[in-house]
């Protein structure tokens, strides 16, 4: 009965191999259905909390330090600062003033430029 069973769900069913040991495991349809997993873009400033934005520091073209303020995020009647985190060009700013945002929302694009350290 429990090789009909595997028939039945073989598409869930997944063998992985740890430490030389073979182990079959049964998969959710709530992880296969899961968003995957997408490294961060380091000239892509996100917002890390729902927010509103109260005000823009930069616009587009402008050369910013890392650390410099970028915006400020007002959420849960607190004023966030975004910073700036790496050096370099203003590519696009996406955000406006009073605009309402959700987590994970990009603030603005960056062309780094790196430093010639000697």
């Amino acid at each position: 009965m429990s090789k009909k069973n595997d028939v039945q769900t073989n598409d869930r069913i997944k063998t992985i191999i740890i430490d030389e040991g073979k182990y079959k495991t049964l998969l959710t349809k709530k992880y296969l259905q899961r968003k995957p997993w997408q490294s961060t873009d380091p000239t892509k400033v996100t917002s890390f909390i729902p927010g509103t934005v109260g005000k823009v520091f930069v616009s587009e073209g402008d050369f910013v330090q890392e650390g410099s303020k970028l915006i400020i995020l007002e959420a849960m009647k607190m004023k966030n600062i975004i910073t700036v985190p790496y050096s370099g060009i203003i590519k696009k700013i996406n955000v406006k003033e009073g605009q309402c945002i959700p987590k994970g929302h990009i603030i603005a694009e960056i062309d780094i430029q790196l430093e010639n350290k000697q």
